[in-house]
């Protein structure tokens, strides 16, 4: 049997999406076969918003509908600490729980060499400006994922703040987060125990 351009189209986009295999991508694809019209003009239009109603912010990197972000133009945040994630599902991770007033600086990645991806292909040099023009900044909390190039990351950073600036503390999101688990998945309660048990580098 034939299938149909417009199945096998749809099939070969989902089969793009990081953890959806061919046969997910052939169930999503027939589900949504059976969806009203008007459900799927909807979600057509939420993919087309997805880029076009967001941007960068300039300061923290995350993403954001306006530049700077919601967290940067508030004047009640700590301009004295930044914390550094990996991406942006980090932040949205660590505002839930509420227990951080502080600003963040997204990688968007982590130093991964056996990916060839270095310090320069993700914001680290971004974070070392801003770190080296904003005097009033007084503490990195380093919470980059507890997994081996999370570390390897944390290490570097620890590594290049301290031969730019010795009057900055860091330090590293500690208990709480066990080895191999990403940030994005830990619940409130262990996010609060990580982000209160953080140990100076």
């Amino acid at each position: 049997m034939k299938v149909p351009k417009a199945i096998q189209n749809l099939i070969e986009s989902f089969e793009k999406l990081p953890g959806v295999g061919p046969k997910t991508a052939q169930r999503l694809t027939f589900y949504l076969l059976h969806v009203p019209q008007e459900q799927l003009d909807g979600f057509a239009s939420s993919l087309q918003q997805l880029k076009k109603g967001t941007v960068m912010c300039s300061a923290c990197f995350t993403v954001a509908e306006t530049d700077p972000c919601d967290i940067d133009s508030d004047a009640m945040r700590d301009s004295s600490t930044i914390c550094v994630v990996e991406q942006p599902l980090d932040v949205l991770a660590l505002e839930k729980n509420g227990s951080y007033k502080g600003l963040y600086h997204v990688l968007h990645g982590k130093i991964d060499p056996l990916n060839n991806i270095g310090p320069d292909d993700i914001y680290v040099p971004q974070l070392l400006q801003r770190i080296q023009k904003d005097e009033a900044i007084k503490e990195i909390i380093i919470a980059t994922n507890p997994t081996m190039e999370g570390e390897a990351t944390a290490m570097y950073l620890n590594k290049q703040l301290k031969a730019q600036n010795a009057k900055v503390k860091i330090t590293r999101i500690g208990r709480g987060l066990p080895i191999g688990a990403d940030i994005e998945y830990a619940d409130t309660v262990t996010l609060l125990r990580a982000m209160e048990g953080r140990s100076e580098f």
